[in-house]
């Protein structure tokens, strides 16, 4: 059990680094940064892509990790079992769910699909009133740019509510967003 004083942040993001250098950069920093801030790094328990670059991260600068990873993908992503805590379960639907639920604030990073499911999923849950917990998108070189406009399109159209685009922080450096956790989580 963590102490009440440590805040835990959960960073959903790509298994793979993409093909722009500073998405890598930025999980290094984001790492680096939640370790030296005193924060648990919750994320999927991969090493390799981006989860990989802030695990490391973490780990060096003497911060605490809890990985969840389902076991079907344990090779895929390369099972990191050297972290502070480690969890194998059965779904994805669980990995998901054991995140969040031992998380205090959610991070989005540059990833592919799951990286989307795993955010629209708590979005969707704080549409619906199910938590107040701070979801925030790292939006390093304009990464999510596109997927912004979307949303605003989503809320245009009629299809949510404009209080909707509000339940999610985007932030353009780690710099702001350790701002942003610092006064989020205080």
């Amino acid at each position: 059990m963590q102490p009440e004083s440590v805040k835990s942040v959960c960073v959903f993001c790509g298994s793979r680094t993409g093909t722009n250098p500073a998405h890598a950069e930025a999980a290094t920093a984001l790492g680096t940064a939640l370790a030296e801030a005193g924060h648990r790094l919750v994320y999927g328990a991969g090493d390799v892509g981006l989860m990989g670059a802030v695990a490391r991260a973490a780990q060096a600068a003497g911060g605490t990790t809890f990985g969840v990873i389902p076991v079907h993908l344990m090779r895929r992503e390369v099972g990191k079992r050297d972290l502070s805590t480690f969890i194998v379960t059965e779904t994805m639907h669980e990995r998901k769910k054991v995140m969040f639920m031992n998380a205090d604030a959610i991070v989005t990073l540059p990833g592919g699909p799951g990286s989307l499911d795993e955010l629209f999923e708590v979005l969707t849950w704080r549409q619906l009133g199910l938590h107040q917990k701070p979801v925030y998108l790292l939006n390093c070189d304009g990464y999510w740019d596109p997927l912004l406009a979307l949303l605003r399109h989503v809320v245009d159209q009629g299809f949510a509510e404009p209080e909707f685009l509000a339940f999610l922080t985007p932030v353009d450096s780690v710099a702001s967003l350790m701002a942003s956790l610092r006064e989020a989580l205080s």
